[in-house]
C-alpha cells in the first residue's frame, strides 16, 4: 500500500532521519555483522535508511526496494554519488520480491509490514530471501498507534488483518525468526534483531 500525503510528511522529516540514525545505530550493536554482505532494504521511501544502513554497515551490496516509483526516484537523487555506488533501487512489492531465495545476509524493514494488507506474506518472503543465519532488522508500530480516533481519518492503513505484539511475535516464530534482542512497547510497536533460523 502506498503512503498518503499525511505519511509522506511524517516519513520525509528530518526527525524521521534522526530517529532512524539512533534505531539502526541500537541494532548494530546489537548485531554488529562483518562488512561486504549483501542487504536489503524494504520499503526505502526516499533512500534516508538506505544511506544510515551503508554508513553503519558498510555491506558490498545494498539493495532499496519501494513499492512507490516515485520514493525510489527520491531515493537515487537523496544518496549522493559515492553512497550510490553499490546500490541497487528497484520498484517491488514486497509480498512477490524479485529475488532468489536465501541471498541477503540482512534485511531491513522500517514500518513496512503494517502497510501490508497481507503482511504474513510479505513476512514468509523476507524469511525467503534471507540466508539461513541472517539477520532481519525490524521495525514496527502497532495498531492503537495509526488507528486511533485522531489518525485513522488522516493516515492511510489496511483495516483488516493487523497485528499486535503476539501475531507479530507469533509470525516471526513460524517464519524461522529467533529474537537477539527487541525493544517494545505493546501500545506503540516493537524494535528488534532477529535470526532466521531455518
Amino acid at each position: 500500500m502506498k503512503l498518503n500525503w499525511a505519511e509522506l510528511l511524517v516519513v520525509n522529516n528530518p526527525s524521521r532521519v534522526f530517529q532512524q540514525r539512533i534505531e539502526i545505530g541500537w541494532m548494530r550493536k546489537r548485531m554488529p555483522l562483518p562488512p561486504g554482505g549483501v542487504f536489503l532494504e524494504i520499503g526505502c521511501g526516499r533512500g534516508a535508511g538506505a544511506s544510515i544502513i551503508r554508513k553503519e554497515f558498510s555491506p558490498s551490496v545494498m539493495c532499496a526496494s519501494d513499492l512507490d516509483f516515485m520514493m525510489i526516484r527520491r531515493a537515487m537523487k537523496y544518496l549522493a554519488p559515492e553512497e550510490a555506488r553499490g546500490v541497487a533501487f528497484l520498484t517491488a512489492d514486497a509480498l512477490h520480491l524479485p529475488h532468489p531465495d536465501g541471498v541477503f545476509d540482512a534485511v531491513f524493514g522500517f514500518g513496512v509490514l503494517h502497510h501490508v494488507p497481507a503482511w504474513q506474506g510479505a513476512l514468509s518472503e523476507i524469511g525467503r530471501v534471507i540466508k539461513p543465519g541472517g539477520v532481519y532488522f525490524l521495525e514496527e508500530i502497532y495498531p492503537p498507534l495509526y488507528q486511533n480516533i485522531l489518525t485513522k481519518h488522516i493516515l492511510l492503513h489496511p483495516a483488516e488483518n493487523r497485528f499486535r505484539s503476539p501475531e507479530l511475535k507469533q509470525a516471526l516464530d513460524l517464519t524461522g525468526f529467533t529474537p537477539v534482542a527487541s525493544l517494545e512497547h505493546k501500545f506503540f510497536g516493537i524494535l528488534a534483531v532477529l535470526r532466521k533460523e531455518r
